[in-house]
């Protein structure tokens, strides 16, 4: 004899109930036909809801065996049973079971999604089998804006979506009045009659009449099994070919969650707002701190580059010998002269500072007076911005001549040109021969254009009384010979000294020192907006298990119409991305805003492209992260339980 379609031996279900499991089917053995019109009847308890669920792959038998095609169903694994729901059978479900916030067609539609039809296939068909069911004109409505009767006929559609070879049609007609029941049963029939084969499952004897075979079910067993009709001619036998899929979602399907992700979003908008301000909070924190962060850094950097990073300070050693005026006598002239030999020394610059009181114009003004030697414009590569500066000759001559600072040519000349001009230091007079370049203030304060330079020779002689150096300031050639030079330097102080009577100051190091400072404040900072960004993952993690829980029924609809188990993970992952992504991108903006705003009252900002990339990344790893737990959860729930789950 030819195989049947479904072939049933044994088949027995128990569900756990305490210590002693409760078994609602005791060893049914089947079989239909491809092609009949079956009627299931019992009433309530009978156990005629589970063989549904069992004969749609919707769960499995305790013992015995299932055949499908020749194919032994308990052999299938998830996937395999996914695809046997998407493309074998077609469910209509007495409370329909349609999703609420998705229109007709697009619950029309929902077994084709997995099937991988693009959507302009999809919408074409789903609204094509509606038109054949009268519902032309209800293509966009919701399942709230539609009857009873409408929604079972989209639910028909549905199954059929997908070719519906094998009708499951559970008390299909418990929830209408008499008129949409009967034109149910006439479209069940009429399926029917076009080859489908048709298992219906009610309680009602005048429903189970339209039925060619009626199968009764009492107390878990079969008590009766009729034929009211002569037996259909026998359809051809389907051939049951799982297909061998990937594990990884193609782009359509990456799209389609999206899709799916952003509806779902958008139903429950509230709810995605508060998940949203977490993830917000959290890279906008990143954001702006790691500014606040890298602005300061630079800021500090700068102004101590703006000092030379490739200059070394010697300065005297103030815990060691002193004059008899109370000055610290260890650095001379000569020390410059030797240190300047140096190999990779571009020059070396003694320097004596003393505050003086500065006359010009009828008018004083206290500034600093700085003995330095004519390398200083080379030193600091800073130069005049009128006149000159005074040359090795003026210092060999004691030339009373100086070069004045902006504020000072301010403060004495006004607007009048202070070249040739005289200007007395002390009561000493010198003439102007330059004006500097503004500098403004220092990394601490100071303003660098308060300021008269002299040559050291002459300041030596008629202002500061003294031959011995506040410090000697070396240029090293290049920033990698600054370690050499430091020794070299260190040891040619030593012979010359005897003792080790001063002290040495690498601006490289002191500018790493400060960096290295700087990068551990701004790690801090990012640290605490990285810890906003954790709890905002958190709460992403806690509402997608509010949503799962939530969106059970949905989920059971959904693997009912042939969803893999991947897909409802794919789908809930995709949602927590998405939500984590739009925070990510609100969040970079809203911290660039913050920034912005800083910067208006004075802070140093630096914004950095990466950083936001970075923390536009981390907000999407993190609902990836976070989402997989619920995500998985909702993948691996039981199509019965779920849909039972209202």
């Amino acid at each position: 004899m030819a195989e049947p379609l479904i072939r049933l031996e044994g088949i027995r279900k128990s569900y756990p109930a305490g210590d002693t499991p409760v078994e609602v089917l005791h060893g049914l053995t089947l079989t239909i036909e491809a092609g009949e019109f079956v009627a299931i009847m019992g009433s309530s308890g009978s156990g005629k809801s589970t063989l549904m669920h069992i004969l749609g792959c919707l769960d499995r038998p305790s013992e015995g065996r299932y055949w499908l095609a020749g194919r032994d169903v308990g052999a299938l694994d998830h996937q395999a049973l996914a695809w046997l729901r998407r493309e074998m059978f077609g469910f209509v479900f007495q409370s329909y079971h349609l999703i609420g916030t998705a229109n007709a067609w697009e619950n029309v539609a929902l077994p084709a999604i997995y099937a991988g039809l693009s959507r302009d296939q999809r919408q074409q068909r789903a609204e094509q089998l509606l038109t054949d069911l009268g519902l032309a004109d209800r293509l966009g409505h919701r399942p709230n804006q539609l009857s009873g009767g409408q929604q079972q006929r989209v639910s028909i559609a549905r199954a059929l979506m997908n070719g519906g070879r094998v009708i499951l049609a559970d008390e299909p007609t418990g929830a209408l009045d008499s008129v949409s029941g009967k034109a149910v049963m006439a479209q069940l029939a009429d399926l029917a009659a076009r080859g489908h084969t048709v298992i219906l499952i009610t309680h009602d004897a005048e429903v189970a009449g339209h039925a060619d075979r009626i199968i009764e079910l009492r107390d878990g067993e079969i008590i009766g099994d009729r034929r009211q009709r002569p037996a259909r001619d026998h359809r051809p036998m389907p051939t049951l070919t799982p297909p061998r899929e990937s594990a990884l979602p193609d782009a359509a399907e990456v799209r389609e969650s999206v899709v799916m992700a952003l509806r779902s979003l958008r139903a429950n908008w509230l709810r995605t707002l508060l998940t949203l301000l977490g993830i917000v909070i959290g890279v906008s924190a990143v954001v702006a701190m790691l500014a606040i962060g890298q602005g300061a850094k630079h800021d500090v950097v700068t102004r101590i580059g703006d000092m030379g990073t490739n200059l070394l300070t010697v300065r005297p050693d103030r815990g060691r010998r002193h004059s008899a005026d109370g000055v610290t006598a260890t650095l001379v002239p000569d020390d410059a002269i030797a240190l300047a030999k140096l190999e990779h020394v571009k020059a070396a610059v003694p320097e004596i500072a003393n505050s003086v009181t500065a006359r010009a114009n009828g008018k004083d003004a206290s500034t600093t007076v700085r003995g330095v030697s004519a390398d200083f414009p080379l030193l600091k590569d800073w130069q005049p911005v009128s006149g000159q500066f005074f040359n090795r000759h003026d210092a060999l001559s004691y030339a009373p001549v100086a070069v004045i600072g902006q504020t000072v040519q301010q403060s004495l000349f006004a607007d009048s040109d202070p070249l040739g001009q005289f200007i007395l230091l002390n009561n000493v007079p010198f003439q102007v021969i330059g004006v500097m370049d503004a500098q403004g203030a220092t990394g601490w304060g100071d303003d660098q254009d308060d300021a008269v330079f002299v040559p050291l020779t002459t300041g030596q002689l008629r202002l500061f009384g003294q031959s011995f150096l506040r410090s000697i300031t070396i240029a090293v050639d290049d920033t990698a010979n600054m370690d050499q030079v430091e020794n070299d330097a260190t040891d040619l102080l030593q012979q010359r000294h005897g003792e080790q009577d001063y002290r040495v100051f690498n601006m490289a190091s002191l500018l790493d020192a400060v960096s290295a400072t700087q990068n551990t404040l701004t790690m801090l900072l990012g640290s605490i907006a990285a810890i906003s960004l954790l709890v905002g993952g958190i709460g992403v993690m806690n509402i997608m298990l509010v949503s799962v829980t939530e969106r059970i029924h949905e989920i059971g609809i959904r693997m009912a119409t042939g969803a893999r188990q991947r897909n409802i993970l794919q789908q809930f992952l995709t949602e927590a991305v998405v939500v984590s992504a739009l925070g990510g991108i609100i969040g970079v903006l809203l911290g660039v805003a913050v920034g912005l705003l800083l910067q208006l009252f004075g802070m140093p900002i630096l914004f950095s492209v990466p950083v936001m990339i970075a923390a536009f990344l981390c907000a999407a790893v993190i609902g990836l992260v976070f989402g997989f737990a619920p995500a998985l959860k909702a993948a691996r729930l039981n199509p019965v339980e779920a849909l039972s789950n209202e």
